[in-house]
């Protein structure tokens, strides 16, 4: 009978399948284990299904070279495991329902009395069973693919950190540059704040010598003005003496002028001596222009003759009402003669400041019409059978001699008996210019 090869107790000579379930009861264990070497305590920090996938080659060669390292890692082992520890041997032996390869590892690590039948009987176990090969050869094939899957992925994540930190790389030289330029900014706009604090203290300064040069001047100034002043209040005292000194000899030449024309005419008895040389001739001249004025006398059409008149100290304008109104507005009926009239005397009245009355002829009316006169002007109705033209020469009559009186009618009887009475004719036609 040919001798059976016995597999060497390692953790590299066991197969596929053992070693395999070593790496993951250790990994499930690994947070208990106390005193963990460095390189397995960043493997203890992973997530539990990432602990035997990325840290299963240090697990395993951490196991391999430490035994006190396995044998703390067996004592946790024990203490999860369902198995027993003494039982391990009879399990291994022939239970169906134990599965073989973690039998071995449970043994493997935690090293019962026995454990290397338990070893050699499962691996005996393992190789009668015709699948376990394929398992395993599967469970490799299996891993070495992760394994080049993890590769790539590390391979694509040093590429992509790489073009990170390329990218970081370049745009803290972006930084930097950006950083340095702001400096140089900073520093040139540091230089001219200085330079224009420099030129402003240099104005400064100009100015406040300027302006001590201006209060300097200013003073100079201001005492020659006093001077000047002193000057001439000097020159004016001087002057009044000498006018004073002037007045005085004057006035006593004139008082001795008078006293002596005084007495010359009280020693010749001399009388006082009234009128002017050329007074009977004047007289003569009036007399005779008023008897002229009476016989042909003519109203006058002028407006600026007219206003002149108006224009006189105290003068008294006089107009006959229905004479003017209907040589200015002969189609109207009275009424909005009447209105029309008064309304255009209003502003002549009130810039030229005249007394003024207007007279209308209500000679044949018994009625009395109520008419609303302006300021400054008068309306007058004739009574019943009195006409207006006689109201206006007694009205001329009433006015004392030397008074200017301005009559304003087209009448020719009115103008001449007016002009006798001494006041100023003017024709209707005078005052309806004026008016417009």
């Amino acid at each position: 009978m040919t001798a059976v090869s016995r597999p060497p107790l390692t953790l590299g000579g066991l197969p596929g399948a053992v070693r395999t379930r070593v790496v993951a009861l250790a990994a499930d264990a690994l947070p208990d284990v106390v005193r963990l070497p460095p390189a397995l305590r960043r493997v203890a920090g992973f997530a539990p299904q990432r602990r035997a996938r990325l840290g299963g080659s240090a697990i395993a060669a951490a196991l391999e070279a430490d035994d006190e390292l396995r044998e703390r890692v067996g004592t946790q082992v024990a203490a999860r495991t369902s198995y027993d520890a003494d039982a391990l041997p009879g399990l291994a032996g022939g239970d169906e329902g134990a599965d073989p390869a973690e039998v071995a590892a449970a043994a493997w690590l935690v090293r019962p009395e026995g454990w290397e039948e338990v070893l050699h009987a499962a691996a005996d176990r393992l190789r009668e069973r015709p699948d376990a090969v394929e398992r395993e050869a599967a469970e490799v094939a299996r891993l070495r693919d992760k394994l080049a899957d993890a590769e790539q992925a590390v391979r694509d994540l040093r590429a992509r950190n790489r073009a990170q930190v390329d990218e970081y790389k370049n745009e803290n030289a972006s930084l930097r540059r950006k950083l340095g330029e702001s400096r140089a900014a900073e520093r040139a706009a540091r230089a001219a704040l200085e330079e224009q604090q420099r030129a402003v203290e240099e104005a400064q300064r100009t100015a406040s010598a300027q302006a001590a040069g201006q209060d300097k001047e200013l003073r100079r100034l201001r005492a020659q003005v006093a001077q000047l002043e002193a000057e001439a209040s000097a020159d004016r005292r001087a002057a009044r003496s000498d006018r004073d000194e002037a007045s005085l000899r004057a006035r006593l030449l004139l008082d001795t002028v008078i006293d002596a024309a005084s007495g010359l005419r009280r020693e010749l008895a001399l009388p006082s001596v009234e009128g002017a040389p050329g007074d009977r001739v004047e007289a003569d001249l009036v007399r005779a222009g008023a008897a002229r004025a009476g016989a042909t006398a003519a109203a006058s059409s002028s407006p600026a003759l007219l206003e002149r008149v108006l224009g006189m100290p105290r003068a008294r304008l006089i107009v006959d009402g229905y004479n003017v109104s209907k040589t200015a507005w002969p189609t109207s009926p009275l009424e909005a003669q009447r209105i029309r009239l008064l309304a255009g005397l209003a502003p002549l009245v009130a810039r030229l400041g005249v007394e003024t009355t207007v007279v209308f002829d209500a000679a044949a009316a018994s009625a009395r019409t109520v008419a609303q006169a302006p300021r400054g002007v008068k309306v007058v109705f004739s009574p019943e059978g009195v006409i207006a033209d006689d109201v206006i020469r007694d009205l001329v009559a009433a006015e004392p001699s030397g008074r200017v009186v301005a009559v304003v009618s087209s009448d020719r009887e009115v103008a001449t008996d007016v002009a006798r009475a001494g006041a100023r004719s003017h024709s209707a036609e005078a005052l309806i210019g004026l008016l417009s």
